[in-house]
């Protein structure tokens, strides 16, 4: 074997070991099951209405699952856990019932759209409505109100305001109406508004 023939061996064997790890697929949703808790409440997932959340962290093949959307961004924006993100899951709603949404219908969260500030309830309160395509987040805000945003629109402020709005209808007497969570999303409109596509 000549030095050029040996030479190329060499490069076609690390190339395609560069291929190999560039193509690796994530790894997918799991089902939900009826005894699957919530990594942040404790709550029996299966039992509650509203797109659902599932996050892998990087270099740990362990799933966590959450009962809310909200609750997977309030874990993925733990400062321990903001920088470990690997890749995460939610359920497509537009393709799925509210009430009790499919398997087949995650999608990856990095590509959602996402509504704040709607009127439906989802997992314990209010959470955050997911959508593969952005019409189909439009169309759901203009129903039911909010504001449209990307994944990386979302923060814990945005959290902490839907929260406070939530306990201030439930203060009310839990009837969720656009004027409270309008309000909370003021602060994040003109933010959300910048993100017309990925």
């Amino acid at each position: 074997m000549t030095r050029t023939t040996l030479t190329a061996l060499v490069l076609a064997v690390l190339l395609a070991g560069c291929r190999s790890d560039a193509d690796t697929a994530l790894a997918p949703a799991q089902p939900i099951t009826d005894g699957d808790s919530c990594h942040v409440c404790g709550m029996l997932i299966a039992e509650l209405p509203g797109p659902k959340g599932q996050v892998y962290l990087n270099r740990d093949e362990t799933v966590r699952k959450f009962c809310s959307t909200a609750d997977m961004f309030a874990f993925l924006l733990q400062p321990e856990n903001a920088n470990r993100l690997s890749h995460a899951w939610v359920h497509d709603v537009a393709v799925t019932p509210w009430s009790q949404p499919a398997d087949k219908a995650f999608i990856l969260a990095s590509d959602a759209w996402y509504v704040a500030g709607h009127t439906q309830r989802g997992a314990m309160g209010h959470t955050l409505a997911s959508f593969k395509e952005r019409h189909h987040a439009d169309a759901f805000r203009e129903t039911h109100g909010g504001e449209v945003l990307a994944f990386s629109d979302i923060d814990l402020e945005l959290l902490t305001e839907l929260a406070r709005a939530d306990a201030g209808m439930q203060h009310n007497g839990g009837m969720p109406g656009h004027g409270e969570h309008d309000s909370a999303m003021h602060g994040h409109a003109a933010h959300g508004s910048m993100h017309n596509s990925h």
